[in-house]
C-alpha cells in the first residue's frame, strides 16, 4: 500500500512538471508554487526582517534613498534586485539546457537544494548570515518566478502579486461593463493569490515556530516536484 502510494505521488510529480502540459497540471503546479512562494516570502520578513519576492518595493526603495544619500540601502536593493535576475536567469539557462521530461525538473530541484541550505545555514549561523540569507532568498524567488513563467507559457507568475491582483480588478471590470469577463481566468487568478495568501500564514506561523528549519519542509516539496521526473529513463 505504501509503495503504491509512492509510485502515485511520483507519477502526479512527473505530470505536473512535464514538459507536455495542460491548464490543469499548470494550475496544479502554480497553486503549489504559489503555496511555497507565500510561506518562503513571510519567512524572509520573520527570518530576516525584510520580504523577498517585492522588486517593485526594491526599486522603490533605491529611487527613495538614492534621492535621501543612503548609499548602503540603495547598495542593498540594487543587489536585491541583482540576485532576484540571477535567479531568473539561471532557470532560463537550465531549461534551455536541458530537455525532454527533465526540462522543468532541474531548476525545482535546485530551488529545493538552494532552500534546504538557507533553512540550514540561517540555523547554524543566525543573525551574522543575514545578507547571505537576503540574497540566497531573493535569489530562489527569481528562479521560481523564472520557471513558472517559463512552464505556463507566461500566463503565470507565482511570486508576482501584484500582476494577479491587477488582473483580478481587470476581470472584475470586464464583468461589470458585460464585455467578456473570463469567469475562468478570475477562478484561477483567485486561487493562486489564495494560495499566497495561505502559504505566508503558514510559513509566518512556521517561522515563528520553527525558525530558519521551517525551510526544510519547504524545500522537501520543491525537492519531491523534481527528482522524480530525474530518476526516471531519459526522455
Amino acid at each position: 500500500m505504501r509503495a503504491g502510494r509512492r509510485l502515485g505521488a511520483a507519477r502526479a510529480a512527473r505530470v505536473m512538471v512535464a514538459p507536455r502540459r495542460t491548464g490543469r497540471s499548470d494550475l496544479a503546479l502554480a497553486s503549489l508554487l504559489a503555496g511555497i512562494a507565500g510561506a518562503a516570502n513571510a519567512g524572509g520578513f520573520f527570518a530576516l526582517g525584510d520580504y523577498t519576492s517585492h522588486m517593485t518595493g526594491y526599486l522603490a526603495r533605491a529611487a527613495d534613498h538614492l534621492a535621501l544619500g543612503g548609499l548602503a540601502v540603495v547598495l542593498a536593493s540594487l543587489a536585491a534586485i541583482g540576485c532576484f535576475v540571477a535567479g531568473a536567469a539561471a532557470s532560463a539557462a537550465l531549461i534551455e539546457r536541458t530537455r525532454g521530461r527533465r526540462q522543468y525538473a532541474w531548476p525545482l530541484v535546485v530551488q529545493g537544494v538552494l532552500l534546504a541550505v538557507f533553512g540550514i545555514g540561517g540555523a547554524l549561523v543566525g543573525a551574522p548570515g543575514r545578507p547571505a540569507g537576503l540574497a540566497l532568498l531573493c535569489f530562489i524567488m527569481g528562479m521560481q518566478n523564472a520557471t513558472i513563467t517559463r512552464i505556463s507559457g507566461a500566463r503565470i507568475r507565482t511570486t508576482h502579486a501584484t500582476g494577479m491582483i491587477t488582473d483580478i480588478g481587470i476581470e472584475l471590470g470586464r464583468g461589470a461593463l458585460r464585455r467578456g469577463g473570463d469567469r475562468r481566468a478570475l477562478a484561477i487568478l483567485l486561487r493562486l493569490v489564495g494560495a499566497f495568501l495561505l502559504g505566508g500564514v503558514l510559513g509566518a506561523v512556521g517561522y515563528r515556530l520553527a525558525g530558519m528549519l521551517f525551510s526544510l519542509p519547504l524545500a522537501g516539496l520543491l525537492l519531491w516536484l523534481g527528482l522524480p521526473s530525474l530518476a526516471a529513463r531519459r526522455g
